[in-house]
């Protein structure tokens, strides 16, 4: 059964932090707080965890994409040219997610047959934290369930309640958003925004 850890976002203790973190290492999967929805994450070096939390969202690759600590860790899974790199220089961190050509770094398991990956920094300083103790990317999906009322997916006690059974731990950063990233695909050069959600592009 998964453990909530109390993390604020003013001044997330270290030693909380190191707890979370701590789980990511021994292959679990966790629910955090982002700067839009709560979403689910684990280490994207552990074969394992990539497995469970594919099941945990129904083995829907497309729902999955990549929190990184910077855009230099960024770079070293997916191609960014130049004027890429002053798009997601103007818009990160933020509630964004950039679709971006996949690199030779990523794993095969994270992207299956795909050519392309989502990519996220929030601007949230708890997944900052858990995503620079951790010291690699995380994979990460949205928590949403389309059977249940979306202000489930705000409470973190309700997805403990949920979920708990089948993750290591829920970080309670108070209540969460329901207002999904703005989801913009730089794939092809252009910048095409896919969905408007939370973030405006600049």
């Amino acid at each position: 059964m998964a453990v909530m850890v109390r993390i604020y976002d003013k001044n997330p203790n270290q030693r909380e932090v190191r707890r979370v973190v701590d789980a990511l290492e021994r292959g679990g999967v966790i629910i955090y707080p982002t700067d839009s929805v709560y979403a689910f994450g684990c280490s994207i070096n552990c074969p394992k965890a990539v497995e469970k939390l594919k099941q945990i969202c129904g083995k829907d690759v497309s729902r999955l994409s990549v929190v990184f600590a910077s855009i230099a860790q960024m770079s070293e899974f997916v191609r960014i040219d130049n004027e890429e790199f002053k798009v997601l220089k103007r818009n990160l961190p933020g509630p964004f997610t950039f679709i971006l050509r996949a690199g030779s770094r990523t794993p095969d398991k994270v992207i299956g047959k795909r050519k392309t990956l989502g990519v996220r920094i929030p601007d949230n300083t708890i997944a900052a934290a858990i995503v620079e103790t951790l010291g690699c990317p995380m994979l990460t999906a949205s928590v949403k369930d389309d059977d249940r009322l979306i202000e489930y997916t705000t409470d973190p006690g309700l997805m403990l309640e949920r979920y708990g059974s089948v993750l290591e731990a829920v970080v309670d950063g108070g209540n969460g958003d329901n207002i999904p990233t703005t989801t913009v695909d730089l794939s092809e050069g252009e910048a095409v925004v896919v969905r408007q959600g939370k973030g405006e592009l600049k």
